[in-house]
């Protein structure tokens, strides 16, 4: 049951952070300057994340949990600079963004639904948008590359390594001579 959890209870927890979280500051250089920290920060804890799934001894299981994380951060980063640019500059987008519409806006475009109910309107917002769809592009294809690839490395070694020896039986013994 916990292997469901942890998951679920991470992607829960972020999504209660951004909506707890006092997000009164003006999406200036320091608002730009923290949204790229943001991203230094997912690419930091994916990176660390992809090493984890490499040395599990469950890698499938650590790669939903690192994608648990690695996702839902990186979009409410995004659903986050939206909501103060918009505090920042009303206008900026088709209608003024409530937390909920800025997160809701961040999965249209992740999605790339684009239902079009809400639309930046000015160019720090097209361009903020864009920064949004390529990082979409590189966390779709390259990070779910890198992840099935670290799976399947470490499934590969841990085949190759074969079953851990029997209670009383080292690793070598046993096995010789039989057919």
């Amino acid at each position: 049951m916990s292997v469901v959890l942890r998951p679920v209870a991470t992607a829960t927890g972020l999504v209660l952070a951004y909506y707890l979280l006092p997000l009164d500051k003006k999406f200036q250089g320091a608002g730009a300057v923290g949204l790229v920290l943001g991203l230094a920060v997912v690419a930091a804890l994916f990176t660390w994340q992809i090493r984890s799934i490499l040395r599990s001894s469950r890698p499938r299981l650590r790669a939903v949990q690192a994608l648990a994380t690695t996702v839902p951060l990186f979009l409410l980063l995004f659903a986050a600079a939206y909501f103060l640019m918009e505090q920042t500059g009303p206008g900026s987008f088709g209608e003024p963004l409530s937390r909920t519409d800025a997160l809701y806006f961040t999965l249209t475009v992740f999605s790339t639904v684009g239902f079009g109910d809400i639309t930046p309107h000015t160019e720090p917002a097209r361009i903020m948008t864009m920064v949004q769809m390529v990082g979409d592009i590189l966390l779709i294809g390259v990070a779910a590359h890198v992840v099935v690839g670290a799976v399947q490395s470490a499934l590969a070694r841990s085949q190759a390594d074969g079953p851990p020896p029997a209670a009383g039986q080292s690793p070598g013994s046993g096995s010789a001579g039989r057919g």
